[in-house]
């Protein structure tokens, strides 16, 4: 059982009801509800959450590549569990799921080994100036910036997660760190 209630939308001022729910699913996700205990919190979360996913500077499949790789790298199953559906919807098959699920990168391009590293080096502090060249040949400081707001962000999100102690949906079941 969850540590803080899942808020239902008659717990919260009107003007908050629709941050409990999903922008790709339409229904409430148990982040958001738990969150929810605190409507101005999670007003300022989706909003910075939601700027990672347009402002970024990354593709629909690089973001997706870090959100899985923190997810993973935290062990946060809840956020692993939603963000391997939203890797699939934008293309990410699941060879490429689970290299990042078992830790074994290695397939990968250049590219998103690179992005995956450095991912894993900003929410480990292990960001030095060998870390930063790999990733700066890569990328620009845009994209450099967005990488490292995006794990930063899902890692602050799988923490509340993970304090929580949230359960997949009803009706779900986790599909494994290799979902093959």
């Amino acid at each position: 059982m969850a540590r803080v209630p899942y808020v239902e939308a008659s717990d919260v001022p009107d003007e908050y009801e629709d941050l409990l729910e999903s922008s790709l699913q339409g229904k409430p996700l148990h982040v958001y509800q738990s969150i929810g205990n605190n409507p101005a919190v999670l007003a300022g979360i989706r909003s910075f959450l939601g700027s990672l996913w347009t402002d970024s500077g990354l593709s629909d499949r690089e973001r997706e590549l870090v959100i899985l790789a923190i997810a993973r790298e935290t062990g946060n199953r809840y956020e692993w569990h939603q963000h391997v559906n939203i890797a699939r919807g934008v293309g990410i098959g699941d060879d490429v799921i689970a290299a990042i699920g078992t830790d074994d990168i290695g397939a990968l391009d250049g590219d998103e080994t690179a992005l995956i590293e450095y991912a894993h080096a900003v929410v480990r502090g292990e960001v030095d100036a060998i870390v930063h060249d790999e990733i700066a040949a890569r990328y620009d400081d845009e994209a450099i910036v967005g990488i490292a707001a995006a794990a930063q962000g899902y890692d602050a999100l799988g923490g509340l997660i993970a304090a929580f102690d949230l359960e997949l949906e009803p009706g779900t079941e986790f599909h494994g760190w290799d979902p093959r």
